[in-house]
């Protein structure tokens, strides 16, 4: 047996409910024709007389009294699918994939995801904490919708990247320290170092600043934590460079130095999502936030 015809389905019930094809067809916008032809070709589909026609009033026969309980409940699942297709296309509702470092999850995501959830409440937006060169390779992938990376990154195809914010490195230093009003690379290079990961872009940014002043250190240790790293710098474990956060813990701003540096040294970050015409409206809600949030 082939599939119920939805339209047929809505037919019958709006007989049932009007009790004339002349009714039902007025309420659809259909040609009566149109209506008797449903109807017909929905009793042959299903091998059973589904409506008895009387002088005044269609009524449903026994089969098609079953099948109109039955229809109203799939017609209404069938719109609710359609209107939930409809407010993902429009980004009203939907799941979006978004990858970022610790440093911005800690320090710019929570006011973005707050101004999120007052304009877009029906989004839901499942943060991955990642590196931008994993973000990068999980946009590529499709497993990701939205990356918000270190910048400037190599080009990849079917990948946009813009730049979103400008953070400047400063040195951030034990309190105890007897340190420089300005830091430089050679005084911040004979100090105990605690660096990012070598795999990440922040590592990169950090060496060359050394590097361009004829300098080499080593770290004491490296993490992929901001948070962790100014929790060590508190405590006296050693300096670290390190974007200046918006958000402030004053008992552990209390324990350190926050200085800048000589030369200057900027960190940049672009948001990378993959060409605007294959994204969904859930995705295109999340950008518009971001990008009400961009400083350069």
């Amino acid at each position: 047996m082939r599939q119920l015809n939805l339209d047929q389905l809505r037919t019958l019930i709006a007989i049932a409910d009007l009790g004339t094809f002349s009714a039902a067809a007025k309420a659809l916008h259909l040609a009566q024709p149109t209506v008797s032809l449903h109807i017909s070709e929905l009793e042959s589909r299903l091998g059973a007389p589904l409506v008895v026609r009387g002088n005044r009033r269609v009524t449903p026969t026994a089969a098609g009294a079953a099948l109109v309980e039955r229809g109203r409940k799939l017609l209404r699942d069938t719109d609710d699918a359609v209107d939930a297709v409809r407010r993902q296309a429009e980004g009203r509702t939907g799941r979006v994939r978004l990858g970022t470092s610790t440093g911005v999850v800690v320090d710019l995501l929570p006011q973005v995801l707050e101004a999120l959830g007052a304009s877009h409440a029906g989004i839901d937006v499942e943060v991955s904490i990642l590196g931008s060169n994993e973000a990068m390779a999980r946009l590529a992938a499709g497993t990701l919708d939205i990356g918000l990376v270190a910048v400037p990154q190599p080009p990849l195809r079917d990948l946009v990247v813009t730049p979103w914010r400008d953070q400047p490195m400063m040195a951030f230093v034990p309190q105890r320290w007897k340190a420089p009003r300005r830091v430089t690379p050679a005084w911040l290079a004979t100090q105990p170092l605690i660096f990012n990961d070598a795999t990440t872009h922040m590592y990169r940014l950090s060496m060359e600043w050394f590097a361009a002043a004829g300098f080499a250190p080593r770290a004491r240790i490296e993490l992929n934590y901001d948070a962790a790293i100014r929790s060590l710098v508190a405590a006296g474990y050693g300096a670290a460079l390190l974007p200046l956060q918006q958000t402030t813990d004053a008992a552990l701003n209390e324990r350190m130095q926050i200085l800048p540096i000589t030369p200057r040294l900027t960190r940049r970050l672009g948001i990378a999502h993959r060409q605007r015409a294959t994204l969904d409206g859930a995705t295109h809600s999340v950008l518009q936030v971001l990008t009400a949030f961009r400083q350069l």
